[in-house]
């Protein structure tokens, strides 16, 4: 059965790890969510560790490449719809209404997003709740996953099944 496209998308800013960007294309895929990469990046997209973590899926992913973080935030027809994941974040991803033209937008996994960026827009900050304060944050395609799911679900489409 094919996946029902839905307008979500999700920007990597800066991505670092190759594993991570191949695992995050394919949950977008699975979920018809378009994937933006902002460069500069810690790879390739040729990379061996990219195809294989997105299996036989990457070629299906087509990226949207941004050349900045300036360039990407231009690009986008509507910043309010903008939700910036952050561990410095107080209010979590459960308490906001998702919209399928919303953008889940990371930061590369050794630092996360730039402050000024997260300063420029302190409604736009979600965290993804812990448990335990003895973890900081979760691997960058975990948190794309809890994320680009939570907002799926919200959106009330039919499972693929």
């Amino acid at each position: 059965m094919a996946v029902a496209q839905h307008h979500l998308k999700v920007a990597l800013v800066e991505p670092e790890i190759p594993h991570n960007t191949g695992a995050v294309g394919r949950s977008c895929l699975a979920l018809g969510a378009q994937l933006h990469l902002v460069h500069p990046m810690g790879f390739r997209l040729s990379d061996e560790q990219v195809r294989r973590s997105g299996l036989d899926y990457w070629q299906h992913v087509q990226p949207v490449m941004h050349d900045s973080l300036d360039g990407f935030i231009s690009a986008v027809p509507d910043p309010e719809r903008f939700w910036l994941f952050t561990t410095k974040a107080g209010r979590n991803l459960y308490e906001v209404d998702f919209a399928e033209s919303d953008w889940l937008v990371f930061g590369p996994e050794s630092r996360g997003l730039p402050g000024q960026l997260l300063e420029a827009n302190p409604d736009r900050l979600l965290r993804i709740p812990m448990a335990t304060t003895h973890v900081r944050s979760l691997n960058l395609a975990n948190a794309v996953s809890v994320a680009l799911y939570e907002a799926w679900r919200q959106l009330n489409h039919p499972s693929a099944e």
